[in-house]
């Protein structure tokens, strides 16, 4: 992040040495090994709600975007796109997270930005996802070169000279004996200001920042998807359905699902139903489609 925090606007290289491009058509990315033009140069902006977040803009004044379109149908890639919504959403928030002298780029849903390589129609295509296999591990891995350096903020002042102490006057000695005497009062006062400004100090709200949420889903014969894996992501609600809906989403399951936790005493499923457990600590779900022998199971008993 640090590299990041100091330029204002980069070029991204990838494995291939290839850099990452902005379509003329406004809408596409690729990747090219001429990093000269001005496509392969992106602004960073740094998100003022958290500063580990980028969001990176093309020449076209577009920002880098991880959509929900599937790159091939059956594939767990989704494209990257540049696009230039109403709202400014997590979509365009990357992750930069150092891997030696490179780094990776990770969306908030847990995915990577890819540079594809091999035969079409993989070659010079931009995805994000999660490499299972070793010989795409490196596809995730991009050098970073600093275009522009962000400017510096000047010095601060140095702060002005301190008056030397002046001898403490103690108001309970020149205080009159009556306890109704104004000096009194003021120092009531005082106690109540300080123990007030403490409470409001204790009582700050604190930020709830999401529940982690560990999946897998489910084939027609109640067996872990191999080709999707295990995966996580963060989930902000509370809601069954919502978050079937994330991950139906997440998982590129268009059928109908039942979401399910495994009983830690007998090992069985059971369906999730209106609301997630109150706390807010990671869980491990299984989503299951509802046309699998395991649902037919799970609406019997």
């Amino acid at each position: 992040m640090e590299i990041f925090q100091q330029a204002t606007s980069v070029r991204l290289r990838s494995h291939h040495d290839k850099y990452l491009l902005a379509d003329d058509d406004q809408e596409t990315v690729c990747q090219d090994r001429d990093g000269t033009v001005r496509n392969a140069k992106w602004t960073v902006e740094i998100l003022e709600s958290n500063a580990s977040c980028i969001r990176l803009k093309s020449c076209y004044g577009k920002y880098l975007t991880a959509s929900n379109m599937p790159f091939l149908l059956g594939m767990t890639g989704k494209k990257v796109l540049q696009t230039l919504p109403r709202r400014l959403d997590s979509s365009l928030e990357w992750e930069p997270i150092r891997d030696g002298v490179q780094v990776r780029l990770r969306t908030r849903y847990g995915q990577y930005l890819r540079a594809n390589g091999g035969l079409p129609p993989w070659r010079n295509h931009i995805t994000h996802d999660v490499p299972h296999r070793t010989a795409t591990q490196d596809w995730i891995l991009w050098n970073v070169d600093v275009v522009e350096f962000r400017k510096q903020a000047p010095a601060p002042l140095p702060p002005p000279p301190v008056p030397p102490p002046q001898p403490a006057v103690n108001p309970i000695d020149s205080a009159p004996s009556d306890p109704g005497s104004p000096t009194e009062i003021s120092l009531k006062g005082l106690r109540m200001s300080r123990l007030e400004s403490d409470d409001s100090f204790h009582g700050s709200p604190v930020v709830f920042e999401g529940r982690v949420i560990n999946y897998e889903v489910f084939d027609d014969n109640g067996n872990v998807d191999e080709a999707i894996g295990e995966r996580t992501f963060t989930f902000k609600g509370s809601g069954v359905e919502e978050l079937k809906q994330l991950l139906k989403e997440e998982a590129g399951v268009s059928e109908e699902v039942c979401i399910c936790s495994r009983n830690p005493l007998n090992g069985k499923l059971y369906p999730l139903r209106l609301h997630l457990p109150p706390n807010n600590t990671a869980m491990h779900v299984i989503v299951v489609p509802l046309s699998s022998q395991v649902a037919g199971d799970l609406v019997i008993h």
